[in-house]
């Protein structure tokens, strides 16, 4: 059994939003890349028995946001959203390479809901950071 290997989908989806905060509003940008996880199963049988070779395969969405505060402040951050879409194809996952990534787009259409997802998710976060970097900015 083989590890993971990674793939890209050159699937790309870009948000943008306001925040609202005390110190001023935010503009934030999020870009999320569909990265998709291989990893190789199974066995090469001899002639005249059935193989066990599977490929089973991940989808994440590689994530980076970066957010200007009205104040001057620039965040970015990095992060994943894990297992957007999975599944597995018999045979040797080099030579599925392209039916994977058809795979992966029919499974994902809604990627702007995910993207949506995303974004309200992080929120807290970045409203967090916004008050951290805040805070550390006044004089004391």
């Amino acid at each position: 059994m083989l590890g993971f290997a990674t793939a890209s989908a050159s699937t790309t989806v870009e948000h943008t939003t306001r925040i609202d905060h005390h110190s001023g509003s935010v503009d934030v940008r999020y870009r999320g890349d569909i990265q998709i996880e291989q990893k190789q199963i199974g066995t090469v049988a001899p002639g005249g028995r059935p193989s066990t070779l599977r490929c089973a395969w991940k989808a994440n969405m590689a994530v980076t946001r970066n957010a200007n505060s009205a104040a001057g402040m620039m965040m970015s951050r990095q992060f994943v959203r894990e297992n957007i879409a999975s599944g597995s194809r018999v045979g040797w996952c080099r030579a599925n390479k392209t039916a994977i990534a058809k795979e992966v787009a029919a499974r994902t259409p809604n990627l702007d809901r995910h993207m949506n997802e995303v974004a309200q998710e992080d929120r807290s976060v970045l409203l967090a950071e916004l008050d951290r970097l805040q805070g550390s900015a006044q004089p004391r």
